[in-house]
């Protein structure tokens, strides 16, 4: 990669990835509700709007804020991240007590530490934000893992949660860098690019096993769709995804709503990735109206 890329650019790509991002979150999440059947959107029939977010477009509107402000900073988007937290837009149990720790005040490196018996958490929440991330610094994939992995770090201390979010942001600085340059990389070479730069563990293993294969059921099947909503059974699958419809959104969600599972955050991870590569002019314009707006705060950054 041999563009240069100033603020103005940077933060454009991000909230190009985010707007991706966030359809795919709530467009997904209408097929996690009783009544609607992932047939339909085979058929062109979209669930009625509005199409709300989740959690994944709330962390990822908190990353775009904190980047925005210059160089990334990880107190200040843990100390967003637990103010602005809404446990009602889909949280998982464990996130909401790290969160509301951050909140009162507990150190994040302690609050991510301590999760799940010491653990530390390997969901796939650190991965669901991060392809703004990625956009942002599309002008390196070895900054964008490193920045990948500072920024899963502020919740998620496993290995694999780390993994995950490096992986996504690796991805999304590929999809946007082919964007600049005009080259879109063949799917088998995305997947084996990304997974040079994510940690040994299941996460690349995923990827690697994902490189060879060439049909949805199939990788469903064998990568996982986030059922166990971790990072090594969601993001190999979503990534995969992503790299096979990288210039084709709607294809790209509605390979993710008829595999099932995890189906807003793989649809958000998706698309993020490749709303990165396409733009805003590759998200459906019915599929932007359709999804409730983003919080207001966002506006602070020069979001939506």
């Amino acid at each position: 990669m041999s563009f240069t890329l100033f603020p103005g650019t940077r933060l454009a790509l991000a909230c190009e990835s985010l707007a991706g991002l966030s359809v795919g979150d709530a467009l997904g999440a209408q097929y996690l509700m009783p009544g609607n059947k992932p047939s339909a959107l085979l058929e062109s029939r979209l669930p009625e709007p509005p199409w709300e977010w989740t959690d994944d477009t709330e962390e990822a509107c908190c990353l775009v804020v904190t980047l925005a402000e210059g160089e990334f900073d990880r107190d200040a988007f843990a100390e967003r991240l637990g103010r602005l937290h809404d446990p009602y837009r889909g949280y998982g149990p464990g996130a909401v007590v790290m969160l509301r720790e951050i909140r009162d005040g507990l150190p994040w490196p302690i609050a991510a530490a301590a999760a799940f018996d010491g653990e530390g958490s390997c969901g796939n929440g650190a991965a669901m934000r991060a392809a703004p991330l990625g956009a942002w610094h599309a002008d390196s994939l070895a900054h964008a893992a490193a920045q990948g992995a500072r920024a899963a770090e502020v919740t998620h201390s496993h290995p694999e949660g780390i993994a995950g979010g490096v992986a996504v942001t690796v991805a999304a600085a590929m999809a946007a860098a082919g964007r600049l340059d005009g080259h879109r990389p063949e799917p088998a070479q995305f997947l084996r690019a990304v997974a040079a730069h994510t940690p040994a563990g299941l996460v690349r293993e995923g990827l690697l096993e994902a490189a060879a294969i060439t049909r949805a059921d199939e990788a469903a099947h064998r990568l996982g769709a986030g059922a166990r909503a971790l990072a090594q059974d969601t993001v190999p699958f979503a990534l995969w995804t992503a790299a096979r419809h990288l210039d084709d959104y709607p294809a790209a969600i509605a390979t993710c709503v008829t595999a099932g599972g995890d189906i807003d955050t793989t649809a958000a991870i998706a698309g993020g990735v490749v709303a990165a590569h396409t733009g805003l002019d590759g998200i459906p314009a019915e599929w932007l109206s359709a999804r409730e707006p983003l919080p207001p705060w966002l506006a602070s950054a020069g979001g939506e």
